[in-house]
């Protein structure tokens, strides 16, 4: 089984972390990064970011293990990290889609009224979308 946690270094998101690490020690989990770009971008500059993500790709990972070290140090779980550009929804989905993953867990940052109207909501996009079961860590 794998697990993927859309992981933005927020504070739901590092709980949704927690939750895949203590529910599924035993299985792969892929904390999943989306770099929004506006669709207004061009492919070079699209382009540009990717480059510019996979030469970072180790100090990602570096951060990562700073802003989880009790789970990095304490946990025996497979993991790995993968980045994407885009809208965050639509990545999350499509990488699942596409990576045969089982589950997916997200955070929720549990705005309401004006705010979720203007800003969205990533995780109720998801659960709309995806075609596995998802679990949103409030």
């Amino acid at each position: 089984m794998t697990v993927l946690v859309a992981y933005d270094g927020s504070e739901p998101a590092q709980k949704a972390v927690r939750r895949a690490f203590e529910e599924y020690p035993d299985e792969e989990v892929v904390l999943f990064r989306v770099v929004e770009v506006a669709d207004s971008y061009t492919e070079a500059t699209i382009k540009a970011v990717h480059d510019l993500l996979r030469e970072r790709r180790e100090t990602t990972v570096e951060k990562l293990e700073e802003e989880l070290p009790e789970f990095v140090d304490d946990a025996d779980v497979d993991y790995r990290t993968e980045v994407a550009t885009g809208n965050p929804a639509r990545e999350i989905v499509s990488y699942a889609e596409s990576n045969d993953i089982d589950h997916i867990i997200i955070g929720n940052h549990g705005r309401s009224g004006a705010s979720r109207a203007l800003l969205g909501s990533v995780a109720e996009q998801v659960v709309r979308r995806a075609p596995i079961s998802v679990t949103v860590v409030r």
